[in-house]
């Protein structure tokens, strides 16, 4: 793996931008130098883009990481989310005011609702399409949105989401929410991608992973890619942060893409919105 591999790898965005495909997510990271080492490291190793949130509690550290690693700015993908405790319009203003602040930027390049809240996310989009208009934030979207989210949303947005960042690996596909999101322009980002581990040991993934000559992480992160998404993997130590990368170097096979595919069981690792009203 060169990081050259890793900083081109990009798909484009409906705002006429681009998204490095690979990410560094730091939920759970903790606080401090925990993550500030991992979003140094992330980018010295070649990453340019790290997405946080304002519930991990960690936004102030993802800058300050940024800032230490000496990469330029301009040159890095930075994302964070709206709460759901913060939804509603002029609290979304004043939540994204904080976020800024906590990372030390002047603006990022994706700015998400976190979460479907009912009766709030219509007018929380409304003040994200205002921050979008202000150019602080350059691209916006969504999270966690299913089907009925995502129409119900595309019905009255002024701004199509650019992204929409669900959990996806080949235990849970959201077929038909991809499906939408294609039809409509809006990128997939994958997060938990590697399942918390909960997979990584199955006979599929190992027997794949054996024959590429890979490891089982690396063979479900270029699955992903290889189905056109972002992918999100998330570790604070480098050696794996390294590995997670080394993802552009081979490529699966069809037999080994439609072994994958064939693992669909609606696994949850996370939050699970699809019951979401």
């Amino acid at each position: 793996m060169s990081s050259t591999d890793v900083s081109r790898a990009a798909l484009p965005l409906n705002t006429g931008a681009s998204i490095p495909q690979l990410g560094l997510g730091v939920w759970q990271t903790p606080r401090g130098e925990g993550t500030r080492d991992a979003v140094a490291s992330a980018l010295r190793l070649g990453y340019r883009h790290v997405d946080t949130a304002r519930i991990y509690g960690n936004e102030r550290d993802v800058g300050l990481g940024l800032r230490e690693s000496g990469v330029p700015r301009e040159q890095v993908f930075v994302t964070t989310k709206l709460w759901n405790d913060d939804q509603g319009f002029d609290s979304a203003l004043r939540a994204f005011d904080a976020s800024l602040g906590r990372l030390g930027l002047e603006y990022v390049d994706l700015y998400l609702l976190h979460w479907p809240v009912a009766g709030q996310r219509l007018e929380s989009w409304r003040a994200l399409e205002r921050i979008h208009a202000e150019k602080r934030a350059r691209a916006i979207g969504v999270s966690n949105f299913m089907p009925s989210h995502l129409e119900e949303l595309l019905a009255r947005a002024q701004v199509v989401p650019a992204v929409n960042q669900i959990e996806v690996h080949p235990f849970l596909q959201h077929r038909e929410t991809r499906a939408l999101c294609a039809k409509r322009g809006i990128v997939v980002e994958a997060y938990s991608p590697l399942t918390h581990g909960r997979r990584l040991g199955h006979p599929v993934v190992k027997s794949v992973a054996e024959r590429v000559g890979r490891s089982p992480a690396q063979v479900l992160i270029r699955w992903a890619i290889q189905h056109g998404m972002v992918v999100l993997p998330k570790s604070a130590r480098e050696s794996r942060i390294k590995e997670n990368a080394a993802v552009f170097d081979f490529a699966l096979d069809g037999a080994a893409m439609k072994s994958l595919d064939a693992c669909d069981e609606g696994l949850a690792t996370g939050w699970d919105p699809r019951e979401q009203p």
